[in-house]
């Protein structure tokens, strides 16, 4: 699973929280992305253009 980490502040979550990419589609040229935090307590539903803003890889993560 990859991991992401939230370059700023962005709805509540603070600047550097990691999140497990759990989902991405696209549907008719519209992406979205689902993450959740990595406690996966929560989860967060994003278009493409919150995402690239707000989150940077981190690194692929199988445990």
């Amino acid at each position: 699973m990859k991991v992401y980490r939230l370059k700023k502040q962005f709805k509540g979550y603070k600047k550097g929280t990691h999140f497990y990419l759990v989902a991405q589609s696209e549907f008719i040229g519209v992406k979205e992305f689902v993450l959740r935090t990595k406690d996966l307590t929560d989860h967060l539903s994003l278009s493409e253009a919150e995402f690239l803003t707000y989150f940077t890889f981190l690194k692929d993560s199988y445990q």
